[in-house]
């Protein structure tokens, strides 16, 4: 009998996978095919449980296996103090320059720059130590899920104990709301169900069967109804059970998602790595220039303390701090900007990434979807069918099948399917509430897959029953001509993603209770179908991702059929889809070249997930991935931008992301999108601005040691100057609006530099202007006699008209002149008025000319410096067709 039993249930199981990847199958009718795995299981009776199983271990054996296989949780990876994590980001160039910076401007004495130098670098510092520091918690946070208390058999005794002590061989006792501590086979089961969607991402909760005694173990991998496993992190939903563990620690499936995710190292992003490399060669520049200085001093004019003291001054001058400046303050107020549209970024380098994604890899159970059941569809024996949307009024005529599914549910829900029934019902106030008590139910059974509630209301007795399709239509002893026609129902909802239920309804007799609910006489009252539905902003969304060039895939461990038809209401391209197991017969050449036309992943295991992302990222695409489940982790962290679930999302796949929707809204992507653009063309524009700007201050350095003339700017002058470009950087082009196009242009190439040749050159170009025509007044002006102190206050008036200048230059790529004065920046206004007002201190205050060492400035003189920055604006404005051309960016 066992043998036979043992073959039932493997030909049955090998129908069960071949029918997960077809999408003409029901839900209905594998539910069918689960009736014979189950009886197969019954069957073998008392065959079930061995004696050995009944005592569990002893506590012995339980020790032993305990110090050779080691405790239940993930193995602590070598985490990094947070002395450690600072000592590794001072060591970055970008932040050390900073320090040095500091540091060099407190020893020469000028106790302002230094303070502003070294306060950027502490903030830096501080944002940076605290968002690694928040990166060591994902192992953490995992371990805490994979290790709670659990109750075992040890010694013929009941026992609780501490999940981390649980031991292969040891007997767990499953009850309803347990968290299960590992992996292990049931071999006992009493209307036992898991929610698995911690593991797999799917919503509802599966159904257990107990093992067959003397069966081979089969590979064991969440998902799939009536599956003799149980899974560590899963929670029992319903029923108990009794299960022999196989597996703990790092050898559990949830460990393997935490091996896999302490393997992963998170990418560096590629703008830090690009601003690192040009801070090196601009700080070599500065280098070669101060010694330049400190050569040309000594040689030409004696004095060599003196040379060495102006080629220090000089020397830090040039060093770009306002590099690192730029990206900490842009990273950290778009982080703020992005954060105010519900998102939060946890790695604020994300944000620059997130704008240049090309590939959207997303979830589907709660993220295109509410990950809640509700009541979609109804069908009646007549044919009538209504499909149920919000705000929609059910026709009278199907009000009695949604109360019978109703009273069939459970009185005090908590099952998805039956919440959603109550709720469908109470939405509807034409039904009346239930009436009368519940005088007997009947739970689903392993060779019957119905529920059914008997209902006394004054005494007459009513009987609503839900269930499997098949097995309602064999309670109702249907017809052949209805059967079909039932089935034809079924399968057209099951095709959309609905999941199917039968209701059907009896009056039993007396109060003499049959054994099982088969011993009444059943009206078919119809069909109820249920879905998980697809979120209101999804179709916006997804449309405005493909405008802005960015693919968007749906990954799912769901059905085909499900996923086709989700990936079809939420707008995604039309493209294969590809199953789990025919992506494990894939080699990596052909998972490539399948990737070009494939737009849904259905039935997919967690590292299949990452092998997905990781193929995409070969391939040259720039990915961002959502996720909620524990299951989502190591694809999330593998991705360019991981973006988890903030409400449902998990602890480990948010510990794992990059950026957490704070409200779950898949909209809210595209306005990263955007902003994650926006802030990146505002980075260029900074960077551009800053290499211009550097250009007549280097120039106006080495001009008077060249030919002899007077030093015009000392370090006062300097800091004076780097209190105008400073707060121009961090606050005036951070704040600048979108570009006109920002979200119909194609994401960037990712092989494109951020400080392309193109690019230095035009603000090289931009600079080397300004500095040719200081440079001329500045001989004109000497040729003419001008004294030292009126030609150096006249100099330095006429270099902040032209940073201004180059300030209005940068503003947009491609916005005109009068664009860019009246386009809206309040922080521009702000920084113009500063300019003013200290021009107007240092011109009507004798002490303020007299410490920066200035003569009066004559009215001509004036209207010559702002002349120089006005004329400066218009030649530039007019070469910015040719830079259009060079950059190669008609409208951008």
């Amino acid at each position: 009998m066992a043998a036979t039993s043992i073959s039932q249930r493997k030909s049955a199981q090998s129908i069960l996978k071949k029918a997960s990847g077809t999408s003409t199958i029901t839900r209905a009718a594998i539910a069918a095919l689960q009736t014979v795995v189950t009886a197969a299981a019954a069957a073998a009776g008392a065959a079930m449980i061995d004696a050995p199983h009944q005592t569990g271990l002893t506590a012995e054996a339980a020790q032993a296996k305990l110090a050779a296989d080691g405790y239940n949780e993930l193995p602590r990876a070598g985490s990094r103090s947070v002395w450690r994590i600072a000592l590794e980001v001072v060591r970055e160039p970008m932040l050390a320059l900073l320090l040095i910076g500091g540091i060099a401007y407190l020893l020469l004495g000028d106790l302002a720059e230094a303070l502003i130098l070294l306060g950027f670098a502490s903030f830096s510092i501080i944002i940076t130590v605290v968002q690694e520091t928040r990166t060591e918690h994902v192992l953490e946070a995992l371990r805490d899920l994979s290790a709670p208390r659990a109750l075992v058999i040890r010694d013929g005794a009941q026992v609780r104990i501490a999940g981390r002590d649980v031991v292969c061989d040891d007997l767990l006792l499953l009850e309803q709301g347990d968290r299960v501590a590992a992996d292990a086979l049931v071999i006992k089961a009493i209307e036992l169900e898991a929610d698995e969607s911690l593991l797999t991402g799917e919503s509802l909760p599966v159904g257990k069967i107990a093992s067959v005694a003397g069966a081979s173990p089969e590979v064991a991998r969440p998902g799939g109804e009536a599956l003799p496993y149980v899974f560590s992190g899963s929670i029992v939903t319903r029923g108990s059970g009794m299960a022999r563990v196989l597996a703990t620690g790092p050898r559990s499936e949830i460990g393997k998602i935490g091996q896999s995710l302490a393997s992963l190292d998170t990418e560096a992003p590629r703008l830090r790595i690009e601003t690192m490399r040009i801070v090196r060669w601009c700080a070599l520049g500065g280098g070669v220039i101060a010694l330049l200085v400190v050569l040309l001093y000594g040689l030409l004019r004696g004095g060599w303390i003196e040379a060495v003291l102006a080629g220090i001054a000089i020397g830090m001058s040039m060093l770009p701090e306002e590099f690192p400046v730029v990206l900490t303050v842009f990273l950290a107020m778009g982080a703020w900007r992005i954060g105010k549209v519900g998102v939060l970024t946890r790695r604020a380098a994300a944000i620059e990434t997130l704008g240049s994604a090309t590939v959207l890899c997303t979830d589907k159970t709660g993220t295109l979807t509410e990950n809640r059941m509700s009541l979609g569809e109804v069908w009646l024996p007549s044919g009538e069918t209504f499909r149920i949307v919000q705000g929609s009024e059910v026709p009278d005529v199907f009000h009695t099948l949604i109360q019978t599914a109703a009273l069939a549910s459970a009185p005090e829900p908590t099952d998805p399917m039956d919440i959603a029934l109550h709720a469908a019902r109470s939405a509807i106030p034409a039904i009346a509430p239930a009436q009368g008590h519940l005088a007997h139910a009947y739970g689903l059974r392993p060779d019957l897959l119905v529920m059914a509630n008997v209902w006394d209301n004054g005494g007459v007795l009513h009987l609503a029953a839900k269930g499997a399709p098949e097995a309602i239509a064999e309670l109702c002893q249907l017809p052949s001509a209805a059967m079909d026609q039932l089935h034809a129902a079924v399968d057209t909802m099951a095709e959309r993603g609905i999941r199917v239920l039968a209701v059907a309804r009896a009056a039993p007799a007396d109060r003499n209770w049959p054994e099982t609910q088969a011993g009444y006489t059943y009206e078919l009252a119809g069909l109820v179908g249920l879905s998980d539905p697809l979120r209101a902003s999804v179709p916006g969304a997804v449309a405005e991702c493909r405008s802005a060039g960015i693919r968007v895939v749906m990954i799912t461990g769901d059905y085909a059929a499900t996923a086709r038809s989700i990936a079809t209401q939420a707008g995604i391209a039309e493209g294969d889809v590809l199953t789990g197991a025919d992506l494990g017969a894939l080699d990596d050449a052909q998972l490539a070249e399948r990737l070009k036309t494939v737009t849904v992943f259905a039935r997919i295991m967690p590292e299949q997930k990452l092998r997905i992302v990781q193929a995409y990222k070969t391939d040259g695409e720039v990915v961002a991935m959502t996720g909620d489940g524990v299951n989502d982790a190591p694809s999330l962290k593998a991705a360019h931008i991981g973006i988890a679930m903030g409400k449902r999302g998990t602890d480990v796949a948010r510990e794992a992301s990059a950026m957490v929707l704070l409200d779950d809204d898949f909209g809210a992507i595209v306005q990263s999108v955007r902003l994650g653009r926006r802030i990146y063309d505002n980075i260029r524009k900074a960077m551009a601005f800053i290499f211009a700007v550097h250009v007549p201050i280097a120039g106006l350095a080495l001009l008077p040691l060249l030919f002899g003339f007077p030093i015009l700017f000392g370090p006062i002058h300097i800091a004076l100057l780097e209190m105008v470009i400073d707060p121009v950087c961090a606050l005036v082009f951070e704040a600048e609006s979108d570009e006109h196009d920002i979200m119909q242009r194609h994401p960037r190439d990712p092989k494109e530099a951020l400080f392309s040749l193109p690019m230095i050159a035009w603000s090289v170009f931009q600079g080397g202007l300004a500095f040719a025509m200081l440079a001329a007044v500045l001989f004109l002006k000497i040729r003419s006699g001008m004294p030292d102190v009126e030609l150096r206050a006249l100099m330095f008036f006429a270099l902040v008209a032209e940073i201004v200048a180059l300030i209005l230059i940068n503003r947009s790529f491609s916005a005109s002149l009068a664009t860019a004065v009246i386009r809206r920046n309040s922080a521009l206004r702000y920084v113009l008025a500063a300019i003013a007002a200290v021009t107007a201190l240092i011109l009507l205050l004798p002490q303020a000319r007299e410490l920066l060492a200035f003569g009066a400035i004559s009215q001509g003189d004036m209207f010559l410096a702002l002349g120089l920055g006005a004329g400066l604006l218009l030649l530039l404005e007019g070469c910015k067709p040719i830079m259009r051309r060079m950059l190669g960016r008609a409208a951008a």
